[in-house]
């Protein structure tokens, strides 16, 4: 496992990771995270970690850069998990246009967001993809999804961070599954859904040197 002894690990993102955090599942949430946080621990309960869930329920990437200072750097990690990028595509599909975020804008803002927490926190990062609970490559949203998810990944490798391939972890599932065993939107899972999730970022952890 890449985790050392008392490090801080801090998810940040939207309400995939969000999960209630704020309120009825104070402090991990019920999602995925609170997942992570508890295999992790069951595993390795001599590491004795600190945990932090920083995710807010309908962020893009420009939500990020406006909370970033206080909810990614004050935090201090030595650990910072992200995935962010869902309402970013999904707005252009439900009629909010001034508040999807075009992926050259996304690009840039993510970049300036990592390079700063690295900066100022000498923390690795994890990088997870935007996904939609979707087999059929070529539906719009699909499609456009997967062009952030590449950037999302062609990012990991320029900060050498953790990569977590959310969109193949759920198109494995979908190979013998629907959609709606998953989510009834396609997009915010049901407990089996977050696990999908959380067995992705596991994978990475324990492979990843």
């Amino acid at each position: 496992m890449l985790f050392q002894e008392r490090q801080h690990v801090v998810f940040i993102g939207d309400s995939i990771t969000d999960c209630g955090r704020r309120d009825s599942y104070a402090p991990f949430g019920n999602g995925y995270m609170s997942l992570i946080r508890a295999f992790v621990t069951a595993r390795r309960p001599d590491a004795h970690l600190t945990w932090t869930n920083q995710g807010i329920s309908g962020n893009t990437v420009r939500d990020l850069a406006a909370r970033w200072e206080r909810d990614a750097i004050e935090a201090r990690p030595d650990w910072l998990s992200v995935m962010i990028g869902i309402n970013d595509v999904w707005r252009a599909f439900t009629g909010q246009l001034d508040e999807a975020v075009p992926i050259d804008e996304y690009e840039r803002t993510l970049r300036a967001l990592l390079t700063r927490a690295v900066q100022a926190t000498g923390c690795r990062l994890i990088l997870a993809d935007p996904y939609i609970i979707e087999p059929d490559r070529d539906e719009p949203q699909r499609a456009e999804s997967d062009r952030y998810g590449k950037v999302v990944a062609a990012l990991a490798a320029e900060f050498d961070a953790v990569h977590v391939a959310t969109q193949q972890a759920f198109d494995q599932a979908l190979s013998s599954t629907r959609p709606s065993d998953w989510a009834d939107d396609r997009i915010h899972p049901n407990l089996a859904g977050h696990a999908v999730i959380a067995d992705a970022f596991l994978q990475a952890i324990d492979t990843t040197d």
